[in-house]
Parts: structure tokens; sequence; C-alpha cells
């Protein structure tokens, strides 16, 4: 199969359907991420997915996109939800893994490197992070799971662990619908006892400020006020979602034949929308994504707590308000051009327009916030899709996206060159060798890579985020 990208706009290159390919895949790239594109498994990894059956063109790949399990990361697929599959390989292994954004009333200059460093303490002593790390609270090691994979975040809110306003800030509320924790095996069950962790890989906890406002009229609206503190918690289901991904993956792929399916790759194995696997899969990754969610206003609960300590203010005079918290591994049913579509998005981030009705009252004249991280020594961005934000199914990137893989981090980049690229930034880990695969070194440029959506007049961007300090845990995990 020729796998020749070919320019049909605006930072857009198109893939024309060819062999079994029943759409065209969308890829989005400025000039120069064009240049030094160079994700030919990643491109073949689309192509695979537009040979699915119910596939709906186009397939998207976003500026951040690099290789991943079955559909690459920065990859969004829509299926007809009649007639089409779902594929646990194309929502990812860490489902759910998103980041929620807290803004604050508090002026980051009167923050000094004390002050932070403490803040990351006080919030270490709280949140474990790394690979494998149990809460450290009985209670939450403990919590009733089905309550907590059927009523997500606002199980929590409900039972004091945040802000009744916090449940208006959250994709779909917090809590997916149809979540039924048995359809969940037992070996992912045992891997629940890990809320109010942020694990490794990419998953962080960083202090920064909001360093530039865009847009007055969106930043005011959603209270971020440039020279303010403001807080990123980025982290998903950890190894629950892990596990039901594993399970509903290998199952998927000896169920193919029996529905006469022929799977491009075991990334990609699927089930139909409408089978008993696949509902089943839909079911429990519905709990996957709820624990995510849960997993996220606990830790936003204890950051609160953290700079109450520290701080020694109350919280009404802080703020650390939950501006949004967005989903990137998922898939939703949603309505597109009037058919019902399963859209799965790995790797991305939606960003609903103004005026959807699914955008929360608060933010419908400005349209959804979209949260953007970039690495841990760059900035980080705010956006929202505009008016043509429906050509990649209300999808934008969800962060930097890689240029190196991990290995090569960790072989060809030194310890010297990862705290030069931190720009100062503040970082709590154990050893600073085992974060070399997230060094900035090791990411595409995040203001090329934002810049291309809003080039292409897919987003409006509203504030840009500078890192302070951050809290990093060790191990492979993404």
């Amino acid at each position: 199969m020729a796998l020749n990208l070919e320019p049909c706009g605006k930072n857009r290159y198109r893939l024309r359907p060819s062999g079994d390919m029943q759409a065209e895949v969308l890829v989005f790239l400025s000039p120069r991420l064009r240049q030094q594109f160079d994700e030919t498994e990643a491109l073949k990894q689309l192509a695979d997915a537009a040979t699915l059956p119910g596939v709906v063109s186009p397939l998207i790949g976003m500026p951040d996109i690099h290789t991943g399990f079955g559909l690459p990361i920065g990859g969004v697929m829509a299926i007809d939800a009649r007639s089409g599959v779902v594929s646990a390989g194309a929502v990812g292994m860490d489902i759910n893994c998103g980041v929620r954004l807290l803004s604050s009333h508090l002026d980051a200059d009167a923050l000094g490197e004390k002050e932070l460093e403490k803040l990351l303490a006080a919030v270490n002593k709280r949140v474990p992070a790394g690979v494998g790390k149990a809460s450290l609270f009985r209670e939450f090691r403990e919590s009733d799971l089905e309550t907590v994979c059927n009523g997500g975040a606002a199980y929590f809110i409900r039972r004091g662990y945040g802000l009744p306003e916090d449940k208006m800030a959250i994709e779909a509320g917090g809590a997916l619908p149809g979540a039924s924790l048995s359809a969940v095996s037992h070996e992912a069950r045992e891997r629940s006892d890990q809320l109010a962790t942020i694990g490794g890989g990419n998953h962080f906890i960083e202090i920064g400020k909001v360093e530039r406002v865009f847009w007055p009229e969106g930043a005011s609206i959603m209270g971020l006020e440039e020279g303010t503190i403001t807080v990123l918690i980025h982290t998903g289901s950890r190894g629950f979602g892990h596990q039901i991904c594993t399970d509903y993956s290998n199952r998927m792929a000896r169920a193919a034949a029996k529905y006469g399916l022929r799977l491009p790759s075991k990334g990609l194995a699927a089930a139909p929308v409408d089978s008993v696997e696949g509902r089943e899969y839909l079911a429990a990754m519905a709990c996957a994504a709820n624990f995510a969610f849960a997993n996220r206003q606990l830790i936003t609960f204890l950051v609160r707590e953290a700079f109450e300590e520290v701080l020694k203010l109350p919280l009404e005079e802080m703020g650390l308000d939950l501006v949004y918290d967005v989903a990137h591994n998922i898939a939703k049913f949603e309505e597109h051009g009037g058919r019902k579509l399963l859209v799965h998005r790995k790797g991305a981030t939606r960003a609903l327009p103004a005026g959807h009705p699914e955008v929360p009252a608060r933010y419908r004249a400005v349209g959804q916030p979209a949260i953007i991280p970039g690495s841990m020594g760059t900035a980080s961005y705010v956006v929202v899709g505009t008016g043509r934000i429906a050509e990649t199914f209300n999808s934008v990137n969800h962060g930097a996206g890689r240029v190196m893989s991990r290995k090569k981090a960790r072989t060809s980049l030194s310890v010297e060159e990862f705290r030069a690229s931190m720009q100062g930034v503040l970082v709590r880990a154990k050893k600073l060798r085992s974060l070399l695969d997230e060094a900035p070194l090791a990411y595409k440029d995040i203001d090329e890579v934002v810049g291309t959506l809003v080039d292409a007049g897919l987003t409006r961007p509203v504030v840009r985020l500078k890192p302070l300090a951050v809290m990093k845990g060790e191990g492979d995990e993404a």
C-alpha cells in the first residue's frame, strides 16, 4: 500500500483510499512538522484503521501523531454506531488518560523556590507517583469499586472530596453512562487500589502560571488571569484501565473469526458495536473512564489540601477552581452530520465549539476548554474549537507528541542535557536519570504543534501556561 501524503489545504495532508481502505486519512501538519514527519508506521496504522467495518471518513492524524498500539497516538477514528465496530486498542491502554486544570487567585511572583519546593513535597506526601504505586489512604484503596465505576468523580464530590461546582467542569459530568462492573475481569479488579495516584510515564502534577493571555474574554470566563498560579493534573485509570484494555484486545482478537472480521493488526482487534464483546467492552471501558475521573478528583482534593497546609490560606482566598477536565483515550457515542457515531479518540482531546449543547453553561458562549499539556519543561495551552472543528469530529491534539522513543531518549540524552532543557523548572523525582525519556528534547515543539490547528482555523488559543514546578513518577506507564 502506497502511503503518499498529498497537500489538501492549509496544514492539511491527505492519504487517499487504496487497497482495503474504506475512508481517507487526513493529517494536520505545519510546514515545519511536515518536513520533520518521519512516522511511516503511524501513518500505516491510520491506513489500517481505515479498513475496519463502518469506518467514517476521514481518519484523523493530529499534529502530535506518533506510533502507538493499533491506532497511533494522536489518532481519531469515527465508526458508524449501527454497522461498525469498537476497538479496545483504538482507545488505548490507559483508558481516560486525561488532564484537568485548576486556576487560582495566587500571584505567581509571590511564590519563591522555597514555597514551590514545599508545595511539591506536600503534594507528594499525599499523592504517590510511579508505576504500580497504590493509594496511601485505606479509604481509597478499599472504596466500593462498583459505586466508583458508576459514579465517577461525582461520587467523591458528594462525599466531600471536592466542591459542588467541580462536577460542571468535567467532561461528561465526570461519569460516562453504561458502566457495568460485571464486564470487568477479576485481574482488573485486583488492580483497582490506585485511586489518588499519578503513575509514571508522561503523567505529572505541575504547578505553573498563566504566562500569556491570547483571548482576554475567554480567559476571564475561564478564571485564568495573567501571572496567576495554575495546577495541571495528568493521569488516568492506572493499572485498572490497562488490564481492561489488555483483556478486551485479547478477547476481540479471538472473536474476530466468529464475526468474519479480517483484522489488520492485533492492536486494532475489534468487535461489532452491538455484539456481546462490543457491548461488554464499552461497559468495562466506562468503568475505567469513571475510575480515572474519580482519580483526578481525589488528587484535586489532595492538591487543594496541600496548598492550604503550606500557604496557610483558606481555599476561598486561593481559588484553586476547576477550569475543566478532559479525557484523552476514550470512545464515545456522538452525533456528527446527523449520524450517530462511536468516536474513538486516542491521544486526542474533545473540543466542543461555542453554542454546542454539551458545553457547560458557563462556557457556552466561548466553547469548551481544551487543555493541551506540553513537556514538563515547556509550555502548555488552553484552546477552544472554532466553528470549523467539526472537520476533526470536534477533536484537537492532546499534547506535544514524541520525537524520540523512550528507549532512544534514555540512551541518547544525558542528565546534563536534561537539566539544561528544564530551564529552571523545579522537578521532584527520586532520580533525574529515570526521567530522561520525558525530557523536553524527546518531544515536539508545543508551540508549533498547537499553532498547526490554530493556523488551520480549527482552534483559538486562550492562554499559554508556563511550568514552575513538576512532580513526576518513574516507569514506562503512559
